[in-house]
């Protein structure tokens, strides 16, 4: 059994993330706060597996409760908005839920707690077809780098240092790719998680991520 806390000052979202955890059966909802203060002393007192953190918090921020989080804890936050993803993945957390989710994507980000199953790790094997045009390329999952939306296009960029540009939004390859080796770091970008060789920070607060090919990797 899963024990989580949700950590939300919107009732109707803490609600809805509340009802779609019992349904599951393999959680067991151990406290809420509505606020960063209710939060830090729910996570002192609660011992728990899994924390679910929204980013704003009446004011304050979500991310000021990892240093209250114990190592053995994994955090997933929750917002409205795509923007904060990046640095989600710098303070490591397990995922980052963009509201309003599916009962699908929820339960991917939990699955992520697992270790992966051997069933999980073939599907870097798996085959998937890029058309561009009149003509489709064929390639392993695995060797998919980063996907960049190009409006109602994306563009794939592969292990080789290649591209391709196929008709495909970014959504759509959200239901292909499995969120615990794929994160949508930005409303218009999905990294590979085993290909990121390194990220900064800018002095305006944005992150660079450096993405592996085949040309990093010789």
């Amino acid at each position: 059994m899963i024990h989580a806390l949700v950590i939300d000052d919107d009732a109707i979202a803490r609600a809805y993330l509340c009802l779609l955890l019992h349904a599951r059966g393999d959680v067991r909802v151990a406290g809420e706060a509505a606020s960063l203060a209710e939060g830090r002393e729910l996570i002192r007192r609660a011992a728990c597996d899994l924390v679910f953190a929204d980013i704003a918090l009446a004011g304050d921020s979500g991310f000021d409760l990892m240093a209250d989080v114990p190592a053995a804890t994994r955090v997933i936050f929750v917002s409205a908005h795509a923007g904060f993803a990046l640095r989600a993945f710098e303070v490591n957390a397990l995922d980052y839920l963009v509201k309003p989710f599916t009962p699908a994507r929820l339960a991917a980000a939990i699955a992520r707690l697992a270790p992966p199953t051997v069933e999980s790790e073939s599907r870097d094997d798996e085959i998937v077809h890029l058309r561009d045009g009149s003509r489709a390329r064929i390639t392993r999952i695995a060797d998919i780098c980063a996907i960049e939306a190009q409006e109602n296009y994306s563009r794939v960029h592969l292990l080789d240092g290649s591209n391709v540009l196929v008709r495909r939004p970014l959504k759509s390859w959200e239901d292909v790719l499995e969120s615990s080796h794929f994160m949508r770091i930005h409303r218009t970008g999905i990294v590979n998680l085993a290909r990121i060789r390194s990220y900064s920070r800018d002095p305006s607060g944005g992150v660079a991520l450096e993405v592996q090919t085949l040309a990093h990797a010789m």
